[in-house]
């Protein structure tokens, strides 16, 4: 081959883009694999199936395309982006111009024969791809399930796609003791184990199906290959409008079905499934969000403050002036929103964390902490127990006119805080410019679905972090539903809700968002366990609202 054919060669290959084939999972984003968010936060364009788009966007980065996919029916599937063909012609034309892509599917790339031929169609034009394995649907969702494959004396496990298998593989999975895991679909699910049967599976052969696996919608049916559809019809479980639900089955003597009830580690969370109001914005209930998501809720924030510059500004410009010039001994920050002031004043005047320089800083919490990180501050003072104003002055040292050489701090904070921090400090022996950083205002309303959802019982439980979240909820949005369970972070707030005719059904131990969630956390649990000593059905507080039960069976 002559040089002049190698450059070219070299030239074309390098004009082209790569692909990494991503596997995203049963449905559940905490199972993407640190490789997966990795290629997400570096790819030009993602294409993803409709099902795990809202997994992998989040860890997109901005400004990635997301080309519009066609539908297997020719209706198109909206991604927010342009209407284009189907995913395979998406995927090559994205690399031959340079991109690179990234294809995410459900579950597991290697396990998808339609990827299989997208990569073959890959390496016949050069272009480079990778593949990023993910948790394989028919192992992620038994596990979430609570349903081992393997039980303690090693049995066989069989694997089978209903839709493609074959008489012989069905022959062959119910001659044997296997326990066989089997995808199929709602609709289809019934005929699965009719299979089994005719291909020689005992009719009491126990079986557990799984819908909606690894999520937070996820439910679990216990029966028999003989007694399945009799179980599903009892439950109410209609297939879904659009079809092709998918399952999981486990099906087999040697499954842990039988001990279902002590191995549902996902599904017995306190607040398993749990739609749970936070009247925060996305910013401001981060860790409490994902606090809430470790016990099976399903947070909405709905923030019902909005945030302005204080009317007059120049108190703000003097004490930022006042900072850089040594006029402070201490800055005290009570919340994310006071970072955020001083963090833009600072940009207004062309200044960065450097100014921080000599000057101890204090952070009323693990948020606010956080926050101050992110601006390249490391904070002196966090509390050490409540994250509080209380529990700042707790851990706050009393002026000392001979370690200090100057006795002043600096409280930018919110036109609406209470005295108690300035008061404290005050009694500490320090002088304090207490200076309005921000102002708090009522919130636009919520949209329509989210103000029917909570005047209608749509949510199960709400957070009320103060007693203007109170008034200002039930200002924008209405009066929450007496089905939902109403929590309050102490005596104040409660007062404010009883006010307003709520019934207040948990109050937190400490006014702290951590205890708040774990006092919800108790309530939900012990919800439950009366549920199982009664022999109930452990159902969510949305569902006992009148016509609930109509509404979810016919969904």
């Amino acid at each position: 081959m002559s040089p002049t054919a190698v450059n070219l060669r070299s030239a074309t290959h390098s004009a082209l883009g790569q692909v990494t084939f991503l596997g995203a999972g049963p449905g559940d984003p905490g199972l993407l694999t640190l490789r997966a968010v990795e290629a997400l936060g570096q790819a030009d364009v993602l294409v993803a199936d409709p099902q795990v788009l809202d997994v992998v966007v989040t860890h997109a980065r901005a400004g990635v395309d997301i080309p519009q996919q066609a539908g297997h029916d020719g209706t198109s599937n909206s991604t927010g982006g342009r209407v284009l063909e189907d995913a395979a012609n998406l995927v090559m034309q994205a690399a031959r111009g340079g991109k690179r892509v990234v294809r995410a599917l459900s579950g597991d790339p290697g396990l998808d024969g339609d990827a299989v031929g997208e990569m073959l169609a890959c390496a016949a034009e050069g272009i480079v791809f990778e593949v990023v394995p993910g948790v394989a649907n028919a192992v992620g969702v038994p596990a979430y399930a609570g349903v081992p494959l393997r039980s303690p004396d090693g049995a066989d496990v069989r694997f089978v796609d209903a839709a493609t298998a074959s008489d012989r593989c069905w022959t062959e999975v119910g001659a044997s003791d296997a326990t066989a895991v089997v995808s199929t679909t709602l609709e289809s699910v019934t005929a699965a184990a009719g299979e089994l049967v005719a291909a020689g599976r005992k009719p009491d052969t126990p079986m557990t199906v799984t819908v909606a696996g690894t999520t937070t919608r996820q439910r679990t049916w216990t029966a028999t290959l003989g007694t399945v559809a009799q179980v599903l019809k009892a439950a109410k479980v209609l297939p879904s409008a659009e079809g092709g639900q998918s399952v999981v089955a486990v099906v087999g003597e040697h499954s842990a079905a039988a001990h279902r009830d002590r191995l549902a580690w996902f599904e017995s969370k306190p607040l398993f499934g749990w739609k749970v109001l936070v009247p925060r914005t996305k910013e401001q209930a981060a860790s409490l969000s994902d606090q809430l998501r470790s016990y099976g809720a399903v947070p909405s924030e709905v923030p019902t403050i909005a945030v302005e510059p204080p009317r007059t500004p120049q108190q703000m410009e003097r004490a930022v002036k006042g900072l850089v010039t040594g006029r402070y001994e201490w800055i005290a920050f009570t919340s994310v929103n006071a970072v955020k002031a001083v963090r833009e004043k600072f940009e207004e005047y062309g200044l960065d964390a450097r100014a921080f320089a000599g000057i101890k800083v204090a952070a009323v919490g693990d948020q606010t902490a956080k926050s101050l990180i992110d601006f390249g501050v490391k904070p002196d003072l966090v509390p050490s127990g409540e994250q509080s104003a209380a529990g700042l002055l707790e851990d706050w040292p009393p002026y000392d006119p001979v370690f200090d050489p100057i006795d002043r701090v600096f409280l930018p904070r919110a036109d609406i805080a209470t005295e108690t921090l300035v008061a404290g400090l005050i009694e500490l022996g320090w002088e304090v410019d207490d200076v309005t950083a921000y102002r708090t205002v009522r919130a636009s309303p919520p949209p329509a679905e989210t103000r029917e959802a909570i005047k209608g019982g749509g949510f199960d439980a709400v957070l009320f972090t103060s007693s203007s979240t109170v008034r200002n909820l039930v200002g924008i949005a209405g009066k929450p539903h007496n089905v939902t369970v109403i929590a309050c972070i102490g005596p104040a707030t409660a007062k404010t809700a009883e006010e307003h005719g709520l019934r207040v059904d948990v109050l937190s131990p400490e006014p702290s968002v951590t205890k708040l969630a774990e006092g919800l956390a108790d309530f939900g649990a012990k919800r439950r366990a009366a549920a199982v000593e009664a022999g109930e059905a452990v159902t969510r507080p949305s569902e006992r609202r009148p016509g609930s039960r109509r509404r979810r069976a016919a969904t």
